[in-house]
């Protein structure tokens, strides 16, 4: 049977889960049961309703409190919170104060400005917070009661689980974010990721930096942190998605990029594909060939190169043979991004690595960094 032939199984957000969790605490503090299952309201207007993991009963400082916890569904995404219990605690707030938010455990805190909440806020974005005020407020009318709550939404091991994801970067420290826009998780969209790099953009440009860097993964990583000596929140983690970066930077430019990533995945963005991985687009060998000829190679070192197994194979030829394929390969990304930027004020630099993490191609800035007066990264 070929790969995903039957539908892929959708799963629920963070964000979803908590406003389930949310709901079902506030309606147990109103004097209710834990409604279970409990239904939530997305913004698209689906009402899904979650069994209940969890439920608590309890009194404070603050006076009494309910909590109640959802385990995280993701569907068949590969999603780091899959299965995590995602768990909210209510209680009432101040008369007047509305609904406010705090981080529980596993919740991280943002530190960092050019995120879409205040430095200090708990890392819960707008739209949960939409969703769990609507939801905790519709279970205060219910009871006939102002809706002056405070909502902690916290994560079972969420702080562990933050370490697989791209949060300590964008500064949110502690545990992870309460995200979602739609409430709903599509296998495979790549939204989370490609959201992630956005944020990456946003906390650099509020951070004031000049000069950032998109890599493929750890090696190309490593690669230019070595030679720019970068701090975290000036590498963006592009991974295949060059096109989603270029694009976001069009809108939110940042004066120097650099673009660095493995000879295969750049050959694929120098032949203008914006779409790096191997499932979606898949290394040309005749491609590599013909450019190898451009270089001088004869036919005999071409017709070796189409009969490769490897853009590797195809790269250690051409250094075999003394012709610098892999700054031909970075010349024509490096074209192919500036031609996706459309004139944006985004000066571009393109560094391309070999599998040991080497840098063995370049195309330079058009300015250079010693002319630029641009701040350090640092």
């Amino acid at each position: 049977m070929p790969e995903h032939a039957t539908p892929l199984r959708r799963g629920w957000t963070t964000g979803t889960c908590a406003t389930a969790a949310a709901r079902a605490a506030a309606e147990a503090l109103f004097g209710g049961e834990f409604p279970d299952p409990v239904a939530v309201t997305l913004p698209g207007g689906q009402t899904p309703a979650f069994a209940l993991a969890v439920t608590e009963r309890g009194e404070g400082a603050d006076g009494p409190w309910a909590a109640a916890g959802v385990v995280k569904d993701a569907g068949d995404d590969p999603d780091v919170t899959h299965g995590a219990l995602v768990r909210a605690r209510v209680w009432h707030g101040p008369p007047g104060s509305g609904v406010t938010f705090r981080a529980g455990p596993g919740v991280g805190t943002v530190t960092l400005p050019g995120l879409p909440l205040p430095v200090g806020e708990p890392a819960i974005n707008p739209v949960p917070r939409t969703m769990i005020a609507q939801a905790v407020g519709e279970a205060a009318k219910d009871a006939g009661r102002p809706a002056d709550l405070v909502v902690e939404v916290g994560v079972e091991n969420g702080e562990l689980l933050a370490r697989r994801t791209m949060n300590g970067r964008l500064g949110i420290l502690g545990g992870l974010s309460i995200l979602g826009t739609t409430g709903i998780v599509v296998p495979y969209s790549c939204a989370a990721w490609i959201a992630s790099i956005q944020r990456g953009i946003d906390v650099a440009r509020a951070a004031g930096l000049t000069h950032v860097a998109a890599c493929t993964g750890d090696l190309s990583e490593k690669a230019v942190t070595a030679r720019y000596g970068f701090a975290e929140q000036a590498l963006i983690d592009m991974g295949d998605f060059a096109g989603g970066t270029l694009k976001y930077l069009r809108r939110h430019p940042i004066p120097r990029l650099t673009l660095c990533g493995g000879f295969a995945k750049f050959g694929k963005l120098a032949r203008g594909l914006m779409d790096l991985h191997s499932k979606r687009n898949s290394v040309d060998l005749d491609w590599l060939a013909d450019r190898l000829a451009d270089l001088g190679a004869g036919p005999e070192l071409a017709g070796q190169a189409r009969g490769a197994n490897t853009a590797a194979q195809v790269l250690g030829m051409a250094e075999a043979a003394g012709l610098p394929l892999a700054d031909h390969v970075a010349a024509l990304a490096q074209r192919a991004a500036l031609e996706m930027l459309e004139g944006a004020p985004v000066d571009v630099e393109v560094l391309v690595t070999d599998r040991q993490g080497r840098i063995v191609g370049t195309a330079p800035f058009s300015i250079r960094t010693e002319d630029a007066h641009s701040p350090s990264p640092r």
